[in-house]
């Protein structure tokens, strides 16, 4: 089985198993701990990768960072995670879980790239119309980028909106191309 299989298929147990014992809040937040110790830590990323510590010595070291600053069930969905030697997945899971809660509460994660900032009423009608478009709750991270001429790109899921004055100007280009022809 590929490891995006088994972290979906994990994320998807540890989700069920949250919503049933109405702790799906607390292990959001047990995750979202768990990925800023990913991203800040890359000692933490090695450790879990690591063939050569063994599972006593990884619970070891997980009951002393983890047993008091996250659930039970997160805990524990560690410690199995060790058991089953699928420690090193675990960056993996962490996205998944976040895709699948995402979904669950009707959250879309919208990246948008502009070159210049937008006015906090551009941003708010952008907002806007993506609700009405996807009919979800619509989470928006702003990155300014000076690469673009003019415009922005917005991109959710599969879909891509190019509104930029690059892309305006390959399409004229390839009007004025195909129209000679």
């Amino acid at each position: 089985m590929s490891e995006s299989r088994a972290a979906y298929r994990y994320a998807l147990a540890v989700v069920g198993l949250a919503e049933e014992l109405n702790q799906f809040d607390a292990v959001g937040k047990d995750f979202e701990y768990l990925a800023d110790l990913v991203r800040q830590s890359r000692e933490f990323v090695a450790f879990l990768r690591s063939p050569v510590i063994n599972k006593e010595r990884k619970n070891a070291v997980f009951a002393e960072i983890l047993k008091s600053k996250v659930t039970d069930l997160t805990f524990n969905f560690v410690r199995l995670l060790t058991a089953k030697g699928r420690e090193m997945i675990l960056s993996e899971i962490i996205v998944q879980f976040s895709k699948i809660r995402d979904e669950r509460l009707g959250i879309l994660r919208t990246s948008l790239r502009a070159a210049v900032p937008l006015t906090p009423e551009q941003e708010r009608q952008l907002v806007d119309h993506l609700e009405r478009v996807t009919k979800k709750d619509v989470r928006l991270q702003y990155v300014q980028d000076k690469g673009l001429i003019g415009g922005f790109l917005v991109q959710y899921e599969d879909t891509v909106w190019d509104g930029s004055v690059r892309h305006q100007l390959e399409l004229l280009r390839r009007r004025f191309t195909e129209s000679g022809k």
